[in-house]
């Protein structure tokens, strides 16, 4: 027995596709930047300002708990309002499993930093809540808790996801 989650939401994940990322060219806006290791900024409408694109693997969805921590919670800048989100998803490694989210070599969960909350669902699938992009809700850790559940065999048996809203940054047009 290795446990079970409470009050099961799905979570719509849009994984980050590292791999074709690697080897798009910067400038084509698909790779990354070569300084900064993150997707780069390209200037596609002519403004001025770069603009982020990510290559995405298609969405999963991906039982889990919501532990909501800040949810639109306003913080006053000169130029207006600007609100933070936090939220912590538990999810369980039975369920990574099975939708081949854990890595058979290292045991390594799938689900890391940069990966996007698109929208938390009923176990029927009816949407509860979409998280629009930007800001978006990113992974920005990902670690596995609730070791040793069972007696006779001890294994981990939880992942413990948080997520938070990310600024986009205005970044130099290439």
């Amino acid at each position: 027995m290795r446990g079970r989650l409470l009050q099961v939401f799905l979570a719509e994940l849009h994984r980050l596709d590292r791999a074709l990322m690697m080897v798009a060219p910067p400038e084509s806006g698909l790779g990354f930047d070569p300084d900064f290791h993150e997707p780069a900024l390209v200037d596609r409408d002519g403004d001025g300002v770069g603009e982020r694109r990510r290559l995405e693997l298609p969405a999963l969805r991906v039982p889990c708990q919501v532990e909501p921590k800040t949810m639109d919670d306003l913080q006053m800048h000169a130029a207006g309002n600007s609100p933070r989100s936090k939220l912590q998803l538990v999810m369980h490694f039975r369920d990574l499993e099975r939708l081949d989210l854990v890595d058979p070599a290292s045991g390594v969960a799938r689900v890391t930093p940069g990966d996007r909350l698109g929208a938390l669902l009923t176990r029927d699938g009816e949407p509860v809540q979409r998280f629009v992009d930007p800001p978006g809700l990113y992974v920005t850790e990902a670690r596995a808790i609730g070791w040793g559940v069972h007696l006779a065999r001890p294994r981990r048996n939880l992942l413990l996801v948080t997520l938070e809203d990310r600024r986009q940054a205005a970044g130099r047009p290439r």
